[in-house]
C-alpha cells in the first residue's frame, strides 16, 4: 500500500492563481502561476516525462480557454527541472523562457558539461532561452511580483523566487520539507557547504508562509524544515566522504527511476562512463572498478533498489 502524502497546507488551497503539482523525484515539481489570461510554468520536469508536462499544461489551458502559455521559468538547469523546455517551446512558439543569468552562456553554446548533463549521465533536449533571471531583480507573473534571489549550494547558478505579499517561496532544491538537493560543487573541489548554509540563512530571513519546493510536498512549517536541513548539512560537512557517498547513491537512483530496471552490468558500465563517479571515487579513495560495484550494493542496502538475477530493479 502506498504511503499517504502529507496534507496540503490550507494556505495553498486558498491561494488564487497558484497550482502546485507534485511530480516525484525523477521530475521536479511544476508550479503554475496564472490568471484568466496568462499561464507561467516554473520548472518543466525530466526529459522522459516531457509528454506528461505538456499534457498538464494543455489540461490547464483547456480549463481556462482565454489563457495563453506565456513563459517558462527555470530555477536552475539540472535536467529534472528543464527537461520539458524544448517540448513546450515547440508546442507554444510564443512562449518565453527565463533562466538564471549565470547559466546563459552555457545554454547559448549548449555546453552539456557546464550544464551538468554529461557529468551526471543524464539527458536534456536542447532548448533556447529568451531572458535572464537576474539576482536582486523582480519578476512579475500573472500580476504577482517575485523577488529573484540567489541560492547557491546545490547548484551555484540556482535562484529561488519570493513573493512577499503572500509570503510564498519557490525554493527549488535549496530547501525541501526534509532536506535539500545534493551538494554537487563539493564533488569537484568547489565550495558548497558554506553556500548551502548561507542560502538557508537567507530563507530564514524572509517572512515565509508557504514553501513550494522542487521536490516533495508544499509545506508551511519553515522552522522545522530549516532545523532538519541544518542538521543534515552539519552531518555532511563534518566528513566530505558522507556527501560523496550520498551523491553516488542519488545519481544511480535517479537514473534507475528512469530505467526502472537494467542489467547490473549495464548499470555498472554507466557508472564508469559517468564523469562525476570518477570525482566521487577519488574522494572515497576507490578505483572506478570498486565504485561501480559499491554503488549498486549501497543503493540496495538502503532499500532504493533490489537485485533479481542479473537485473537491478528500482524500489521505492
Amino acid at each position: 500500500m502506498a504511503s499517504a502524502r502529507p496534507k496540503t497546507p490550507s494556505i495553498l488551497k486558498s491561494l488564487a492563481g497558484i497550482r502546485f503539482i507534485e511530480r516525484g523525484w525523477l521530475s521536479a515539481n511544476n508550479i503554475f502561476i496564472f490568471n484568466q489570461d496568462e499561464l507561467h510554468i516554473v520548472d518543466t520536469s525530466y526529459d522522459s516525462h516531457r509528454a506528461q508536462t505538456l499534457s498538464l499544461v494543455q489540461q490547464h489551458l483547456n480549463q481556462h480557454p482565454q489563457s495563453q502559455c506565456v513563459s517558462i521559468i527555470n530555477t536552475h538547469l539540472h535536467s529534472d527541472h528543464c527537461g520539458g523546455n524544448a517540448t513546450l517551446q515547440s508546442a507554444f512558439p510564443q512562449i518565453k523562457t527565463y533562466i538564471p543569468q549565470a547559466s546563459c552562456e552555457a545554454v547559448k553554446n549548449w555546453d552539456e558539461t557546464q550544464l551538468s548533463f554529461i557529468p551526471t549521465g543524464q539527458e536534456c533536449s536542447r532548448f533556447q532561452f529568451d531572458q535572464a533571471l537576474q539576482v536582486g531583480h523582480q519578476l512579475t507573473l500573472a500580476q504577482r511580483t517575485w523577488d529573484i534571489l540567489g541560492a547557491p549550494g546545490h547548484d551555484p547558478d540556482s535562484v529561488i523566487l519570493y513573493n512577499a505579499q503572500d509570503g510564498l517561496l519557490i525554493s527549488a532544491d535549496a530547501l525541501w520539507q526534509n532536506g535539500f538537493g545534493t551538494i554537487f560543487p563539493e564533488l569537484i573541489g568547489e565550495s558548497g557547504f558554506d553556500e548551502v548554509s548561507q542560502t538557508l540563512d537567507l530563507i530564514e530571513s524572509l517572512d515565509v508562509q508557504l514553501v513550494l519546493p522542487g521536490h516533495g510536498p508544499a509545506f508551511s512549517d519553515l522552522a522545522s524544515s530549516l532545523h532538519t536541513a541544518r542538521s543534515r548539512l552539519d552531518y555532511l560537512a563534518q566528513d566530505p566522504k558522507r556527501n560523496a557517498k550520498h551523491a553516488a547513491k542519488v545519481l544511480l537512483k535517479f537514473r534507475l527511476l528512469d530505467w526502472q530496471s537494467i542489467r547490473l552490468d549495464d548499470a555498472q558500465d554507466w557508472i564508469v562512463k559517468t564523469p562525476l563517479f570518477s570525482s566521487i571515487a577519488k574522494i572515497l579513495g576507490m578505483s572506478l572498478d570498486e565504485i561501480k560495484k559499491w554503488a549498486p550494493r549501497a543503493l540496495i542496502e538502503t532499500g532504493g533498489a533490489r537485485l533479481s538475477g542479473d537485473l537491478l530493479i528500482n524500489q521505492n
